[in-house]
């Protein structure tokens, strides 16, 4: 299982959202660069990044700032928010973004996804399945949806899709533990949709055992933010003993 170390990015500012309440910010660090570095030397195979500003606007607000994470760390960043347009996921792999996750898009747009699957192949992009209570919320998890997060990976399975996100929005940032139940349905749903269909779990996360946890569930990865954060898990040891 990959550890992927989490950057929200809001302001140009490291943050962290409690629940996605965009009320409940706390700002960790004024230099992403800086905190893409320390986790690259703690070990971190691939960064996560999410544009908070273009979840919200609906296009991406932070360009210049994750192309230059990417350019300055020596391992692969996979950016999501905002990411709505084929011609955004284009420009954003065209400058150093090695994967792109798409939210919205997935579920107002799905012939979108199907266009940069075409174009950039099903290694560069993955879907994110922000959930509450079992079904999806869009627009930077402000507004809801009517579609559970199983229907959504079964279409986009078949629109030919092979990995998806899956963040329980109710756990997100509160360092409880993972919805485990959740990520195991999730899981279960994958391995029958196909063999090369994977899961990563992001949510909850605050504390080592709950990422031996995760490993047994057979999940592709797990997103570290807050516990990393607040130093509830040390990456560079979490890294180690995952291995």
């Amino acid at each position: 299982m990959e550890i992927i170390p989490a950057i929200d990015l809001r302001g140009e500012r490291v943050v962290r959202l409690r629940q996605g309440d965009f009320d409940q910010q706390t700002t960790f660090s004024d230099d992403p660069i800086g905190v893409a570095r320390s986790f690259v030397e703690a070990g971190a195979t691939r960064i996560h990044v999410v544009d908070l500003d273009g979840a919200l606007d609906g296009s991406p607000s932070q360009r210049v700032l994750c192309r230059s994470i990417a350019a300055s760390i020596s391992v692969p960043i996979e950016v999501g928010g905002g990411m709505r347009t084929a011609e955004e996921v284009a420009l954003a792999l065209v400058f150093g973004i090695d994967r792109i996750v798409i939210g919205t898009a997935a579920v107002e747009h799905p012939d979108m996804v199907a266009e940069v699957l075409s174009a950039h192949g099903a290694e560069r992009i993955a879907v994110g399945l922000d959930a509450r209570d079992g079904i999806v919320a869009i627009s930077g998890w402000t507004k809801g949806s009517d579609v559970p997060a199983t229907e959504l990976m079964t279409s986009m399975a078949v629109a030919g899709v092979r990995r998806f996100i899956y963040t329980d929005i109710a756990r997100d940032g509160t360092l409880t533990s993972p919805n485990f139940d959740s990520v195991r349905n999730m899981v279960t749903h994958a391995a029958a949709l196909g063999p090369d269909v994977r899961v990563i779990a992001s949510g909850g996360i605050g504390e080592l055992d709950h990422l031996k946890r995760l490993a047994e569930l057979r999940v592709e990865g797990a997103i570290v933010g807050s516990a990393i954060y607040k130093g509830t898990v040390d990456l560079a040891e979490a890294i180690a003993a995952i291995k």
